[in-house]
């Protein structure tokens, strides 16, 4: 396919995802080192019930540096994604380690035990992506520089709100084409010991997908995983 440009459209169309997207992207970063891999997001919708799915393999995949796997699946419905389960898996050499959140209607049970009361519109670290997008295709005045959406996250030590920047307008050059895109940013940076964030890039012209998510567990480690192919998407049934 020849490079081309996306047109950054003037309205948002009704939000209704089909039964299936794929995300394809390509993985550069560093960890302890420059680093390749690829990585790809999945979307998958029966009914009012949903899956989300995001795999990043650093290295070859057949002896991959690091593995980072994580699924959130739940319903859908008036404030966009209801989780009901989330699952982390990561794998770095022969090292792995394997972590949960149950959502229930008042109480999230985190790992090793631990509980918090829910919040509205409650993410992980898997529905967030697609939370936004959400919230962007069905207001997408907030998805304008400037703006400042507040996203409860239920993270493996704690259930707390993040808030999310929209930075600048950028012109993505994407290896199938020229992306007109909006920059958001957590407001926290990365630090030692912290929480991963992930400064997000979303394309109005591609039904406000995301098309560049760059993840950084430190100031020094980080994965930056950009689209390599247009939306591989089932047809509407």
């Amino acid at each position: 396919m020849g490079r081309g440009a996306i047109q950054m459209g003037p309205q948002a169309q009704p939000f209704d995802w089909p039964p299936s997207t794929r995300l394809g992207s390509q993985l550069a970063g560093n960890y302890r080192g420059e680093v390749l891999g690829d990585a790809t997001v999945e979307w998958i919708r029966v009914g009012t019930r949903y899956q989300v799915h995001l795999e990043a393999v650093v290295g070859p995949p057949f002896a991959p540096l690091l593995m980072r796997r994580v699924s959130s699946e739940g319903e859908l419905g008036d404030r966009g994604l209801s989780p009901r389960k989330f699952d982390g898996e990561q794998r770095v050499a022969f090292r792995s380690k394997r972590w949960s959140i149950q959502f229930e209607p008042e109480r999230v049970k985190l790992p090793e035990g631990r509980e918090a009361a829910t919040m509205p519109g409650l993410q992980d670290e898997a529905s967030l992506f697609v939370q936004l997008t959400w919230i962007f295709t069905t207001q997408p005045h907030l998805l304008k520089v400037g703006q400042t959406i507040d996203i409860p996250l239920a993270l493996p030590r704690r259930v707390e709100v993040w808030q999310y920047d929209v930075v600048a307008e950028e012109t993505l050059s994407l290896p199938f084409a020229e992306v007109p895109t909006l920059h958001v940013k957590p407001r926290r940076p990365p630090r030692p010991g912290g929480d991963m964030t992930a400064q997000i890039w979303f394309a109005p012209g591609l039904q406000y997908l995301p098309v560049r998510i760059l993840i950084h567990q430190d100031p020094q480690t980080f994965v930056d995983l950009v689209l390599k192919r247009p939306p591989q998407q089932a047809a509407q049934r």
